[in-house]
């Protein structure tokens, strides 16, 4: 698995959508662009500071030639990726930091600030076309901090979400589709999957998920290539982990990925999510690139049948990591979201947001191992 050191906090990634180049987005404000081959070997492509401040959010349109980045300084940055110059600057668009910027349709931008701020861009007009005002806490991979899920019909002219859910008792930090999107996964700052059926309406989820250790800060699925792709995530927590999760019916395939110490805030897949490379970034300066085919492909290029959690499997427990909670297990929620440096000082560079528990933290409880439980270390799935 190879790793792609950075030396400054990635706060987001985003891959080329026909080329093998991944773009990061530092806390220092920079924006680097790397390329890699099919044995991840890699070589920097241009390393281009386009703000003092932190680079929050990246998104790229669907043909890769524009990479738009936001952050702290609310500048709205358009890049040329072919010639890996700013082509255009669109100064203090929002009123607070940007936290996030994403490309919902080939012809509309979309951007959340700190203070629940979305705001809807055309990028051949100079000014949004519409602006969201529902919610009043940051914008995180557009979820909302303030508990609630808004959906928004990018193609009406009114202003009002289109639906918005009831209150949900938790922070909700991220968000994905499955079952070909008509079911909706969210990850909580408390570790519960809540899902969400659009046939049923977006007032509250249906289900709720329980089990993961920690917070839930990244979701992303899997390549369509794969015949469980439909009920397939990957999650990224704040305990370091990246694990392969499957839902209705729910249960862990696996750990791919280990951040050790530090949170999982980000994850993407490559070639527009249809590729062999997932990258996850958190607070330990480096970009992991995980091979897919080595985790789900044997060696003669046929899917690997993955083993149920009821059968008895021979695996590797990582230390001090719990892969998956028993049902029942008592769970800390994770630390506050803090606010990133004013300098650009990489020295600067704040501590993580989030610390996991040290073992025994769980007041006292000896962890019991679940019915459902699997420790897992990325070697267990070479025995598939």
């Amino acid at each position: 698995m190879p790793n792609i050191p950075v030396n400054s906090q990635i706060f987001d990634l985003a891959f080329h959508p026909n080329s093998n180049v991944v773009y990061t987005g530092l806390l220092n404000g920079k924006v680097k662009a790397f390329t890699y081959d099919d044995n991840g070997v890699h070589s920097t492509a241009f390393d281009l500071r386009i703000s003092k401040l932190s680079c929050r959010g990246l998104a790229i349109n669907p043909d890769g030639s524009s990479l738009y980045a936001v952050g702290k300084n609310r500048t709205l940055h358009v890049i040329d990726t072919t010639t890996a110059t700013v082509s255009e600057t669109r100064q203090c668009v929002h009123d607070a930091p940007i936290n996030r910027v994403a490309h919902p349709t080939p012809r509309l931008l979309a951007t959340g600030d700190d203070d629940g701020m979305i705001k809807l861009w055309d990028p051949r007009k100079q000014d949004a076309i519409r602006r969201y005002t529902q919610h009043f806490d940051f914008i995180s991979d557009f979820m909302c901090g303030d508990g609630t899920l808004s959906v928004m019909d990018v193609r009406s002219t009114k202003s009002e979400p289109f639906a918005h859910s009831e209150n949900q008792e938790d922070e909700l930090l991220s968000i994905v589709p499955f079952k070909g999107g008509t079911k909706i996964a969210v990850g909580t700052q408390l570790g519960m999957i809540s899902i969400f059926n659009r046939n049923k309406g977006w007032g509250d989820c249906v289900d709720r998920v329980p089990g993961h250790p920690h917070s839930i800060d990244a979701l992303c699925t899997l390549p369509s290539a794969y015949p469980s792709s439909h009920n397939t995530i990957l999650t990224g927590s704040s305990d370091g982990l990246l694990r392969v999760i499957e839902l209705l019916p729910t249960r862990l395939v696996g750990v791919i990925a280990d951040h050790g110490d530090f949170p999982i805030e980000r994850i993407a897949i490559d070639r527009a999510g249809e590729g062999r490379w997932v990258g996850s970034v958190g607070h330990d300066e480096v970009l992991r690139m995980t091979d897919l085919r080595e985790v789900f492909e044997d060696e003669g290029g046929g899917q690997r049948q993955d083993a149920s959690v009821d059968e008895e499997v021979e695996v590797t427990p990582l230390p001090l990591k719990k892969s998956w909670a028993a049902e029942g297990d008592e769970q800390e929620p994770a630390s506050a979201r803090k606010e990133d440096e004013e300098s650009g000082n990489v020295s600067d560079a704040p501590k993580p947001k989030r610390r996991k528990k040290e073992k025994g933290d769980l007041k006292g409880r000896p962890h019991k191992r679940g019915r459902n439980q699997v420790d897992a270390s990325p070697s267990f799935f070479s025995d598939l």
